[in-house]
């Protein structure tokens, strides 16, 4: 099957290859994990984020098979995490800066096509996160206020 808008056959995602035992060269205990991750969510970083530094800087490959649990998790246990998930997030700062980019330049009519395509996406993923109860019901998505709900 086709991509959605592209009109491309790409290839699906690899995935990580599932690894239950403990790394032994891992210089890092869990409590140590946590507390790295606890320091860097309140330094304002993202889940994304924490984990690239952690992997990069930290030498922690995966959180997920070392401490058991997801980032996230760990972020919504320390109470530390962010209202709205990350995708939806990203996908709303993306759509402010085209609504800038057009302010400027009205004419442009594939960043117009770029809007509604954005726009879409940011529907398509309320749906689901209302569906999956990460979102309250009630939560409405409006783009003239969308400045407000990232700040």
């Amino acid at each position: 099957m086709a991509r959605m808008y592209s009109r491309k056959k790409g290839k699906s995602g690899s995935t990580k290859p599932i690894n239950t035992k403990k790394l032994t060269w891992l210089r890092y205990t869990n409590k140590e994990v946590e507390h790295f991750i606890t320091k860097l969510a309140k330094e304002g970083k993202t889940s994304s984020q924490i984990g690239l530094i952690l992997r990069d800087t930290y030498g922690v490959p995966d959180v997920k098979s070392t401490l058991k649990k997801k980032i996230t998790i760990i972020l919504k246990e320390k109470g530390l995490a962010k209202k709205l998930p990350e995708e939806l997030t990203n996908l709303i700062k993306k759509q402010i800066k085209i609504m800038k980019h057009l302010e400027t330049n009205k004419k442009d009519q594939p960043s117009k096509r770029g809007l509604t395509l954005t726009e879409s996406k940011i529907n398509r993923l309320v749906r689901y996160y209302k569906k999956s109860g990460k979102l309250p019901q009630d939560w409405k998505y409006d783009s003239k206020k969308a400045k407000l709900i990232i700040e």
